[in-house]
């Protein structure tokens, strides 16, 4: 039986890298959207992950004609409310990049005791037809005085992990994986593929059936 091409629907290829290393599957062959050419721009106006999530995965499972899967992190730090929350990639500003976010957070963040945080994490596995499956999970930690580490992307040089004493930025992927918001909605998402499978197969034979119903009525 043919494989199953699912689009990650983000040009982050850090973020890419993890999904494709965690969800390798025999039945899965995995691209991410820096595999296609040009596509209409993603517009994430959500006020929830679950909406951004779902957002981004519908609409390029729509575009492209294959499943998508999603995902909408963040940073929330309690000391500021919950923000940066869903603008974590754009918190200081549009075109931020991470050095830029980072340094906001922490001039933010300057004297600031409490310095409790938790990343987020929203995964949304949808088809052309607008279903789609939602998994989630949430990682506490706290924000450091400065960055450490060199390994990841984000905020994961400010962002400490007490089990490990370590900021995620000194983690390896592979450790990271195991503990992290993401890591933990896809080892979820994880356990479930064999079944995600059957479901994906299901909803593109009652789309074929759907699209082969509409030429029938359109040909009489």
């Amino acid at each position: 039986m043919d494989r199953i091409v699912l689009v990650i629907a983000t040009r982050n290829q850090g973020k890419s890298s993890e999904i494709r290393t965690f969800l390798a599957h025999p039945a899965l062959e995995i691209k991410d959207l820096n595999d296609f050419g040009p596509l209409p721009e993603i517009v994430e106006d959500g006020v929830t992950f679950d909406d951004n999530a779902y957002r981004k995965a519908g609409f390029t499972a729509k575009v492209l004609g294959l499943p998508a899967l999603a995902d909408d992190s963040g940073l929330e730090v309690e000391a500021l409310g919950g923000a940066p929350g869903v603008y974590s990639a754009r918190y200081a500003g549009t075109n931020a990049s991470d050095a830029d976010n980072n340094a906001k957070l922490l001039r933010e963040m300057a004297g600031v005791n409490n310095r409790k945080a938790r990343f987020c994490c929203v995964l949304s596995l949808a088809v052309p037809t607008g279903f789609a499956l939602t998994y989630e999970a949430n990682c506490e930690g706290s924000i450091l005085q400065a960055p450490r580490g060199n390994h990841g992307f984000g905020y994961d040089p400010l962002f400490y992990y007490p089990p490990l004493e370590k900021a995620f930025a000194e983690l390896t992927m592979e450790e990271k994986l195991q503990v992290s918001h993401r890591g933990r909605a896809l080892l979820e998402l994880r356990s479930d593929m064999d079944k995600v499978i059957v479901w994906l197969r299901k909803r593109f034979e009652e789309e074929a059936r759907l699209r082969l119903g509409n030429v029938c009525m359109q040909q009489q």
